[in-house]
């Protein structure tokens, strides 16, 4: 098995660093394929599924971890949230604004009701599993 496998099998956060690089790199395309006038959309598409599947494998890991009593740091989903709806909010003010006819995709749009959604299901996991603790 190589170095590299041992280091990312050995190091639970790595999916949390994954998403966080993945976050910056899809917020910089967004924000430069809208200054383009879509230009790229066809390259965001496929940045975006990696994007979903990437956050929804931290989610589904993280909340793996909340039911086996193995989580132990916060990262809320709520700030991450927040900071897609500024950005997302900035675009759309910014494509009223300056008269845009493209830039904002459906795709992106999609993607942002993909991370609204993971919130809703992180959520629920997590209040689900607060009232099982509470319960016995």
């Amino acid at each position: 098995m190589s170095k590299l496998v041992q280091a990312i099998r050995r190091s639970p956060k790595i999916w949390w660093y994954l998403v966080n690089l993945w976050t910056l790199v899809v917020f910089a395309a967004i924000i430069f394929n809208f200054s383009r006038n879509g230009a790229f959309d066809q390259q965001m598409d496929t940045l975006l599924v990696i994007y979903i599947a990437l956050l929804a494998i931290y989610a589904g890991d993280k909340e793996f971890e909340r039911w086996h009593d193995n989580h132990q740091s916060r990262h809320p989903g709520e700030i991450f949230v927040f900071v897609w709806t500024v950005l997302m909010t900035g675009l759309a003010i910014s494509q009223f604004i300056f008269d845009k006819t493209s830039g904002l995709t459906s795709d992106v749009v999609a993607a942002y009701i993909a991370v609204l959604s993971v919130l809703a299901v992180t959520r629920r996991s997590r209040a689900l599993y607060n009232r099982r603790r509470r319960s016995g």
